[in-house]
């Protein structure tokens, strides 16, 4: 199924409705879910000079994750890439086939002063994705698809395991939290096609369907974070 996501034509109209029917009953674009806030958090540094931290996170297809984070204040990079493999099997086509170890994944490069590793994970866990999909989400299946948080450093993964116990036990879900956590090891950037793809292809029937909404619910649940195109 992850193959009908690459049509790059607009659609007519006809065709969106059927698509859209069709993403319906595949699991398509999920509704957002409003989730607690952090409890813990790596505190603001002191000053106001411009800092840098990462954290890359998979939730599905890069693209929607992606748009997601290109549109939060605080954040200055977010580049679709692959992280979970190695380095000879990080090419589009073989992680597609779903046994490179692989997920499709987002750097997401934030200035701390601005905006909180705990804001985005809320963001993450709220509008980019559905934690509780296993090797799925929506209408992309298989391993390269899963739920994921590769963190850096003792801090990061002390923020992340905390927020996912705090979720659970809230009951956000009815389903528990599959999202997988470890420690990055390495991140690898996808072609440049895929860089900014919802941006660039709006009219994508994918995008439109899946990716688009999530845009929506962060301006709409996030207005503070938000940051228009």
């Amino acid at each position: 199924m992850a193959t009908i996501r690459k049509l790059v034509v607009p659609a007519v109209a006809l065709v969106a409705v059927a698509l859209f029917w069709f993403y319906a009953r595949a699991g398509g674009a999920s509704a957002a879910v409003v989730v607690p806030a952090p409890a813990v958090d790596i505190p603001r540094p002191a000053g106001t000079e411009p800092g840098r931290q990462t954290v890359v996170l998979a939730g599905g297809c890069f693209w929607g994750v992606e748009a997601v984070f290109r549109h939060v204040k605080g954040v200055t990079e977010a580049v679709s890439g692959y992280a979970g493999g190695s380095a000879a099997t990080a090419q589009y086509e073989l992680v597609s086939a779903g046994s490179t170890g692989h997920a499709e994944a987002v750097r997401v490069t934030f200035d701390p002063a601005q905006v909180s590793l705990g804001q985005l994970l809320q963001i993450f866990f709220s509008v980019a994705h559905d934690p509780t999909q296993v090797n799925r989400q929506g209408p992309d299946t298989g391993p390269q698809y899963r739920s994921a948080i590769f963190f850096s450093g003792a801090a990061q993964k002390r923020v992340v395991d905390a927020y996912i116990a705090q979720l659970e036990k809230a009951k956000v879900w009815t389903r528990r939290i599959a999202t997988e956590v470890a420690p990055l090891a390495a991140f690898y950037p996808a072609e440049a096609y895929h860089q900014n793809y919802a941006a660039l292809h709006p009219n994508n029937a994918y995008i439109a369907i899946n990716d688009a909404p999530k845009v929506t619910h962060l301006r709409e649940l996030f207005p503070a974070l938000y940051r228009a195109p």
